[in-house]
């Protein structure tokens, strides 16, 4: 079964920097077109970016420039590489598979990720 565990959030300094993680199983990863979404604290969904399988990436204008999507597909990992990050960032970040974020953000464990001075 398809199983995806983010991690590698926390709590940050406004203009700090945290990667995510996240281990892919139970599915071919390397075929799949991976996402990062987020959930801030008390809002709706919010996509972040998309990278396909022959690495070709997509970003929200809320983080292009600041946020780096990558995978690995020989360790069925997505990255997130979150720099200048704001007090606006908080929220629990999920990746996805094959776009389907809603899957995501209600079966995920997601990683909080905190910006706060």
């Amino acid at each position: 079964q398809v199983q995806l565990v983010e991690s590698g959030g926390g709590l940050v300094q406004p203009g700090g920097s945290l990667r995510l993680s996240c281990a892919a199983s139970g599915f071919t990863f390397s075929s799949a077109v991976m996402s990062w979404v987020r959930r801030p604290p008390g809002k709706g969904l919010e996509w972040l970016s998309d990278i396909t399988k022959s690495g070709m990436t997509v970003y929200a204008d809320s983080v292009k420039g600041r946020f780096t999507i990558s995978r690995d597909n020989a360790k069925n990992t997505s990255f997130l590489q979150m720099n200048s990050l704001k007090p606006e960032d908080t929220a629990v970040y999920y990746c996805a598979k094959d776009r389907d974020y809603m899957r995501a953000i209600t079966t995920g464990q997601g990683t909080q990720v905190t910006v706060s001075s």
